[in-house]
């Protein structure tokens, strides 16, 4: 634990970024937040006709705003656009197939503006009460409000950095934060402490088993051996979702790089941002007691 502040250090080159691209930019949210119709729909073309996205979303537009670029996978197009009726859903539907061919809806959905800020509301409640439930929950298990108070501090690190870098792609690239985006950030919460129990788990077993040890000794110990299977225990995941990131469809794409960042995140934070702030709290612990001496 002698090279904590360059953990630290290095975490700050994420977050500083990420605070930001936060503060000025904010993220740029779909429909799901701020309302407008979500239409997927599967076209079968006719014999002399070859799809092509820039011909569908010009047909698209001359009937309704579109929110974002349309998606495409395979013959299966999502168009998110301002709020429209099932009129004007009649009419794309129409138009697309007197142009193209055989038009299948398989999915129409409006969200309205009301619905969108209690999406919202939801969102952050939801959040806030599982990071109680699992500060309450790691402190009562391990018998120290400190052990709590670093996982979810770590917990923070790995949604902080998550969260900042969709800010970034929001202003680069035009990525929205949808439903699913709210799925990622929740499953993150609960991978990234996963790990970290495991360290804290360890040092609790060190604690009764070497009693003589210095407790930055019982932390070396714990991360030593619990390093690798952490690590090993990552990649199996990093794997599959580098997998479903290259070959799956764009409607779950950017759902699967959130999830992607926070594995990684979480992997480096549970070891090297959750067992240094443990040390750390005890270094500060041991000055105050010295000063009040």
């Amino acid at each position: 634990m002698k090279y904590k502040t360059l953990y630290f250090l290095f975490s700050l080159l994420f977050l500083i970024p990420s605070s930001f691209f936060l503060i000025k930019h904010g993220l740029k949210p779909a429909v799901d937040f701020t309302g407008g119709t979500i239409l997927e729909i599967s076209i079968t073309p006719k014999e002399d006709q070859e799809l092509s996205l820039d011909k569908i979303t010009n047909l698209v537009e001359d009937t309704v705003i579109l929110n974002q670029a349309i998606q495409q996978e395979n013959n299966i197009f999502v168009i998110k656009a301002q709020q429209f009726d099932q009129e004007t859903n009649q009419a794309i539907k129409q138009t697309l197939e007197d142009q193209l061919g055989e038009v299948e809806e398989t999915r129409f959905e409006t969200v309205g503006p009301t619905m969108g800020k209690e999406l919202i509301k939801k969102t952050l409640i939801g959040v806030f009460i599982a990071a109680g439930f699992i500060l309450v929950f790691v402190a009562t298990r391990f018998k120290d409000k400190k052990y709590g108070i670093c996982a979810i501090l770590a917990m923070l690190h790995d949604t902080f950095i998550t969260v900042g870098i969709f800010s970034y792609l929001g202003v680069t690239r035009g990525v929205e934060v949808d439903a699913l985006f709210v799925t990622a950030i929740l499953t993150i919460l609960s991978f990234s402490v996963h790990d970290t129990i495991v360290v804290y788990d360890r040092i609790r077993e060190s604690i009764k088993l070497y009693p003589r040890l210095s407790y930055t000794d019982l932390v070396n110990k714990a991360v030593t051996e619990t390093l690798g299977r952490s690590v090993n225990n990552s990649l199996t995941i990093i794997f599959m979702l580098l997998a479903l990131y290259l070959l799956g469809g764009d409607t779950t794409k950017w759902f699967v790089f959130a999830l992607l960042i926070g594995t990684i995140s979480g992997t480096y934070s549970s070891t090297f941002t959750a067992a240094p702030l443990l040390v750390l709290w005890e270094d500060l612990k041991a000055k105050h007691h010295t000063s009040k001496v």
